[in-house]
């Protein structure tokens, strides 16, 4: 059983997210919640919520299936940041020029799964 949630347009840099989400991919869902409750950084919150929000996918596609589900089982399987759209802003400069600050998006994905479903699909 796997299930997914992605978040997309996220206002962060793609570079800073991928140090968060390189932390909790292959870990356990409760252990990569509680790395991601008490790191500092601003991107682990909107990962957190799009962690808990793939496990509650998780039950949902459990439950139309018939299926028990052990949340505790459940294992980040795939974790990925995508760069999105960029803001394009200017700031005045020195002189009479403008200077270009760029205001970077990511799209974060994550896939939580049972760690030996994935081995019987390969």
């Amino acid at each position: 059983m796997e299930a997914m949630a992605k978040a997309r347009f996220v206002r962060i840099t793609p570079m800073k997210a991928r140090r968060i989400v390189n932390e909790v991919r292959g870990k356990s869902t409760e252990q990569a919640i509680t790395i991601l409750r008490f790191a500092p950084q601003a991107a682990a919150e909107p990962v957190r919520k799009l962690l808990e929000s793939a496990i509650a996918n998780a039950r949902v596609k459990a439950e139309a299936a018939s299926e028990r589900l052990d949340e505790t089982t459940l294992v980040v399987l795939e974790a990925f940041v995508d760069e999105g759209p960029t803001m394009k802003r200017f700031r005045p400069r020195a002189q009479g020029r403008a200077g270009r600050i760029n205001k970077r998006t990511s799209h974060i994905t994550v896939v939580v799964g049972n760690p030996d479903t994935e081995q019987e699909g390969a």
